[in-house]
């Protein structure tokens, strides 16, 4: 099996949120297995410098959780964009749940509905959703973001039935806490919170995953291009962990 630079070439790719953290490493991936990458962000300047450093070959300004601009063709896409906020479920409002389920779930569908007819007609496609350990299990002080990801997940195993016999297959990726901008955020919120050291407050998202660690972006990013490879067709409708482990 060949995970080299041969086994997608030529594939056109779409990563959503792939100017940062677990996005930019799939687009990374994918474009060193071969394919041509679009990265889709919110904020230009990172998805420039993605292009700029080789990490795919050109980019689409835009919100998955607004109006979506229009997208190119692709064979292969990573639904990697995503957001987390905490909150006592009492203090969780209809704006906070809003965001929630806009970026984490709503945009994932968007972006599906307009790629996916491209598939179908082609026979051929590979729909790889970025979850969390949250669509599985629960995380006290994140009920939004668990429903959400709980929902992409459930999105994820009623559209690999429904396209099944059409050459798609729609995976789900569901990785513990990763080295991205997110967990940077809660390591300070839990800092602010508790007056916590940042050894403390990493240890506190660390003792999740089994190993003792957190997740390194490139890790899912390999599970990412397995997930497309022509020797992947028939992984369909799986919730893979990529977690150390964690239950």
């Amino acid at each position: 099996m060949d995970h080299g630079s041969a086994a997608l070439r030529g594939l056109p790719a779409l990563v959503t949120g792939g100017g940062s953290g677990i996005g930019l490493a799939c687009a990374r991936a994918l474009s060193a297995a071969g394919a041509e990458v679009t990265v889709l962000g919110r904020r230009e300047a990172p998805l420039r410098a993605a292009v700029e450093a080789g990490a795919a070959s050109g980019f689409v300004l835009g919100d998955v959780a607004g109006e979506l601009p229009p997208l190119p063709r692709c064979a292969l896409l990573v639904n990697a964009a995503g957001a987390a906020e905490s909150a006592p479920f009492l203090r969780t409002d209809d704006a906070l749940w809003g965001r929630m389920l806009g970026v984490n779930l709503l945009g994932a569908a968007a972006v599906i509905r307009a790629v996916l007819p491209g598939m179908l007609g082609t026979g051929h496609g590979r729909i790889v959703n970025i979850a969390s350990t949250a669509a599985v299990k629960g995380y006290p002080y994140v009920t939004a973001y668990a429903a959400a990801k709980h929902g992409l997940l459930g999105l994820t195993r009623a559209l690999a039935l429904e396209v099944a016999g059409r050459g798609v297959t729609v995976n789900c990726l569901c990785p513990g806490f990763t080295e991205t901008e997110i967990v940077a955020e809660s390591v300070a919120r839990i800092m602010a919170k508790t007056g916590r050291g940042e050894a403390e407050a990493r240890a506190e998202l660390t003792r999740h995953n089994p190993q003792g660690r957190l997740v390194q972006p490139e890790e899912v990013a390999a599970a990412v291009v397995f997930l497309c490879l022509p020797e992947a067709a028939a992984v369909n409708g799986v919730a893979l962990p990529v977690a150390g482990g964690e239950a």
